[in-house]
């Protein structure tokens, strides 16, 4: 059976998730986090994507990137993977592949599911209880969007952006959004879709997508249903 074909639009958001070969480790030290963002940040501007949120997981990473051209993320996520597994196998001494398939995407609703992607992504160490608060977590954009802190690879979305009129009172109104958990609805929606390669958003939205690439979208919904996915 043919792979299903990526959604790809540029100037439109995607929610991408990539998880370890058999969900096993991919990050095994300090420097290997640091390594992925730096080769991260290096793919983007060479692939014209502009990151706005992310977390890495101890084996798996979300990322939140708007691409400029069709092939923008397919090409980024081919650099990174291959230009980051290939150091990690050397300073770590193993082989083979690291990473599960295919990376997992689905393209997201501006209006409505952008900054509850935000959300989802920053907020998953504190849903697997490695921590109590976002910013606890050294490996995700939060501090960046919500305190400040200095992060070259991120680039403000747009609806981050009309949160306010400058950026101090924009991070006010982003650390109040987490003042609310997440509707189960919206967590199921996110989870559902990017399994599926599906987007992420309203019907109007979704038909906006079937007239720019010519396409049907379908459910996704075929046999038994799956469990679904924790993170």
């Amino acid at each position: 059976m043919p792979r299903p074909a990526r959604l790809n639009l540029p100037g439109v958001p995607q929610h991408i998730t990539q998880r370890g070969n058999n969900r096993q480790t991919c990050f095994f030290a300090d420097r290997d986090y640091r390594l992925y963002l730096d080769l991260l940040k290096e793919a983007s501007r060479k692939h014209h994507c502009q990151v706005h949120a992310y977390v890495l997981m101890t084996n798996h990473v979300h990322l939140l990137v708007t691409p400029s051209t069709p092939t923008g993320v397919s090409l980024l996520i081919r650099d990174l993977g291959r230009d980051y597994v290939r150091t990690i196998n050397k300073t770590h001494c193993r082989s083979g592949t690291l990473w599960e398939g295919r990376f997992k995407s689905s393209l997201v609703d501006s209006d409505r599911y952008c900054l509850v992607c935000y959300r989802y992504i920053e907020l998953n160490p504190v849903r697997a209880k490695m921590v109590k608060r976002p910013e606890e977590y050294p490996w995700s954009s939060f501090r960046s969007n919500a305190l400040g802190d200095i992060d070259a690879l991120l680039s403000p979305h747009s609806v981050w952006l009309a949160l306010d009129c400058d950026d101090q009172s924009r991070r006010k109104r982003y650390i109040g959004l987490f003042n609310t958990t997440l509707e189960e609805a919206d967590v199921h929606a996110i989870r559902y879709n990017l399994r599926k390669g599906l987007p992420t958003g309203s019907e109007q939205f979704k038909r906006k997508i079937e007239a720019a690439l010519s396409i049907k979208l379908g459910t996704g919904k075929r046999g038994r249903p799956r469990k679904q996915d924790s993170a």
